[in-house]
């Protein structure tokens, strides 16, 4: 039996990661193949290309890229139609998915659809393509379960694979004890996991590090990078202040990071999951140019929204999008930490509210229950007769 996975996302290609490790441990008899990243060529699962190297949002910047995604859309459908696979796992990344959905539903092969598109939050007429090309949502939150049943999806929710990742991750005392020595306070910067991310929004978070310098003592600021080259980018940016700033950057440190950090300047992303698993307070921010910002609003209905805020209904985490000329979110965000630093009464209360919000929604397991639902509904699927299509192919 075989699995294609098709995953575009750093953060996918972690969940994909461990449900393909989990799915081997069930059944070691099942081979995987697919578009992906690193960590899923790790666990087993044979990468057709690393799709995770396109991650990119914005219309510009997926523009040049269309060829490219039509040619590997292609050519999972000739995999599709000469070699099929006994199911097909889509993770996040609709823009390009939707492509291999079809091409999977045209081969008659079952789509299993991983951490699906917030469609309820900016596009929820798409959801007739989910109806006709996927199969079985697996939704990770419960409002998402509930929204795409009322809309005649057949889904189950197993719940989202972040916490299972946090859960059971170990920590680096050591370092987590030496990013506060000196009796320093530590303020976690989250700069992004996409290229663009890190050179559109750092920039913008100097600038708050700068003013809070100016107005708190013994600051530290440990930047939690992706990946090296993102190390290098903010090094760079870093440099090029006059200003000399209390920031160290680290690569592989994401979660000491946030454990030490009294609160954290972040990109919006789903890294905000792991905020609330660890009840430390953000900033969250999102940039975008002007032109892009008014042709999604064109487009789709979008919230933007960072998925704690979704889950509690209310912006326990204080978010801005950024279009155009920073400074005023630059002010605000900067005002936000800054009361947070100078009054640990309005500290403790954000962490009590992420507390109150983590027993309600934190539940691991999610990457368990996502196999079992996988392997029953690919067991349905082997029992019923093929449909025509499918055994022409």
């Amino acid at each position: 039996m075989k699995i294609f996975f098709s995953v575009g996302e750093p953060s996918g290609d972690q969940h994909a990661a461990h449900l393909i490790h989990e799915l081997r441990q069930r059944r070691p008899d099942l081979e995987f193949e697919g578009y992906g990243g690193p960590l899923m060529e790790r666990a087993g699962c044979r990468l057709d290309f690393q799709l995770t190297d396109l991650a990119v949002m914005g219309i510009w910047r997926v523009i040049p890229l269309l060829w490219r995604f039509l040619s590997l859309a292609r050519m999972a459908g000739r995999m599709f139609r000469e070699s099929p696979p006994d199911a097909v796992v889509l993770v996040d990344f609709p823009g390009f998915n939707w492509w291999i959905a079809r091409q999977a539903k045209a081969a008659g092969i079952p789509v299993f659809y991983y951490m699906p598109p917030q469609l309820w939050a900016w596009a929820s007429w798409r959801v007739k393509k989910v109806r006709r090309f996927v199969d079985c949502v697996l939704s990770a939150l419960p409002f998402e379960r509930d929204w795409y049943a009322e809309r005649g999806v057949t889904v189950d929710y197993v719940g989202h694979p972040f916490f299972d990742e946090v859960a059971q991750r170990i920590l680096d005392g050591e370092f987590i004890e030496s990013l506060g020595g000196g009796g320093r306070r530590v303020v976690g910067v989250l700069p992004g996991s996409r290229d663009h991310e890190v050179s559109r929004c750092f920039p913008v978070m100097l600038e708050i590090i700068e003013e809070l310098t100016r107005r708190h003592a013994n600051l530290r600021f440990a930047v939690a990078c992706y990946k090296e080259s993102h190390r290098a980018a903010c090094g760079r940016m870093l440099a090029a202040r006059a200003t000399r700033l209390p920031v160290e950057l680290f690569v592989g440190r994401t979660s000491e990071v946030i454990e030490a950090a009294e609160c954290c300047l972040m990109v919006s992303g789903s890294v905000s999951l792991e905020l609330l698993a660890r009840e430390t307070p953000a900033a969250v921010m999102y940039r975008t140019d002007r032109i892009t910002y008014l042709i999604g609003r064109a487009l789709v209905s979008c919230k933007f929204m960072s998925l704690p805020n979704l889950m509690a209904e209310r912006a326990i985490l204080p978010e801005y999008l950024i279009v155009g000329n920073p400074a005023a979110a630059t002010n605000a965000i900067t005002g936000i930490v800054d009361g947070w630093l100078a009054d640990g009464t309005l500290l403790s209360l954000t962490r009590r509210e992420l507390k109150r919000l983590k027993s309600d929604v934190v539940a691991p397991g999610a990457t368990s229950r996502a196999a079992t639902a996988i392997l029953a509904r690919m067991a349905s699927a082997m029992d019923a007769p093929a449909p025509a299509h499918r055994s022409a192919a």
